[in-house]
């Protein structure tokens, strides 16, 4: 995604919600959704995910640590055939979804960069934080 002088968001730490917990089932289809990087004193817009593994909600950076693709081969699907690793559809790396921890692939040991995550009344929220925040909604 192109880099380019955006509007500044709020800067309320407020979560936002991503998806209704019934929309992850372990090892299953992810829920993609848009965000704002801070790149300095610019912002480019990229694409977050969120997946269930074990029990438990994990979120993502939608971006291969070898080069910046994303890593779903098509939308929302990140797991293997299995349903034990995420793997990315360009160059093969796999990753523990546990951790991001890349096991296998160009980009060896290297991690993808988490997005903090919570699930709670039946719903999975994105707590936006210095790193990443929401993208603004569009005035008509």
């Amino acid at each position: 995604m192109a880099d380019r002088e955006l509007p500044a968001p709020s800067r309320s730490a407020a979560a936002v919600a991503v998806c209704a917990s019934a929309d992850l089932a372990d090892g299953g289809d992810g829920v993609r959704f848009d965000l704002l990087q801070e790149l300095g004193k610019r912002r480019s817009r990229a694409v977050g995910f969120v997946v269930r593994f074990q029990g438990r909600v994990r979120g993502y950076l939608n971006e291969c640590r070898h080069v910046p693709s994303e890593l779903d081969w098509q939308a929302g699907r990140f797991f293997d055939r299995d349903g034990l690793y995420l793997i990315c559809a360009t160059h093969g790396a796999m990753y523990r979804p546990g951790d991001g921890f890349c096991i296998q692939g160009p980009c060896a040991g290297q991690s993808l960069v988490a997005l903090t995550v919570e699930e709670r009344d039946g719903q999975v929220y994105w707590i936006p934080d210095s790193r990443f925040s929401p993208v603004e909604p569009s005035t008509p």
